[in-house]
């Protein structure tokens, strides 16, 4: 068993890259918003714990099962705590069954993501991006409240790759990250 997490800022393409790297692999894709879009949608408004709860039967099941692997896309803070705490968590449920865990961050400069923000297959998987305005104010208080790209050499997973996908096609970087873990 495999967890891909693919870690990155709002709108760097993390559900993007996480599609094709599924197509490349095999591997299931577990988007951040696979989660918070229906529970959106029950409660009327984002709600944290059930989130979370929904989160964890789907990664206890799923570690559990004889599936080839999942893909995890995950905007960490780097500056919170309950972030890392959560991470470690997630790789834990999955390490416990004898898993192996693999970190691909990408990052591109906030105007290329507020482009991104606007793209199709964006409001296509994620119903609560579709205000557009509120989303583009979102990305910027986010990037304003929180530090959400790595410092250079911060991270020392030992299955660990950076990408710096301004100028990277999704298919593209989910080859460097296939290709780097020989998924």
């Amino acid at each position: 068993m495999k967890l891909v997490f693919i870690i990155g800022n709002a709108a760097v393409g993390k559900m993007t890259v996480g599609q094709e790297l599924a197509k490349l692999t095999g591997l299931r894709l577990f988007h951040n918003h696979m989660s918070i879009e229906p529970v959106i949608e029950i409660f009327g408004s984002f709600n944290r714990r059930a989130i979370e709860r929904f989160r964890e039967v789907v990664f206890e099941e799923f570690a559990a099962s004889d599936n080839y692997g999942m893909i995890f896309t995950y905007m960490l803070a780097f500056d919170l705590k309950s972030d890392w705490d959560y991470a470690a968590h997630v790789a834990e449920i999955f390490t416990s069954r004898g898993a192996e865990i693999y970190y691909a961050e990408l990052i591109a400069p906030q105007e290329v993501r507020l482009e991104r923000n606007n793209s199709e297959n964006r409001l296509l998987n994620k119903a609560s991006k579709r205000d557009l305005e509120l989303s583009r104010r979102r990305l910027i208080a986010d990037d304003e409240k929180h530090r959400c790209v790595s410092r250079e050499g911060e991270l020392k997973f030992e299955n660990y790759i950076r990408i710096e996908n301004t100028h990277i096609p999704p298919g593209m970087a989910a080859e460097m990250i296939r290709d780097r873990f020989k998924l």
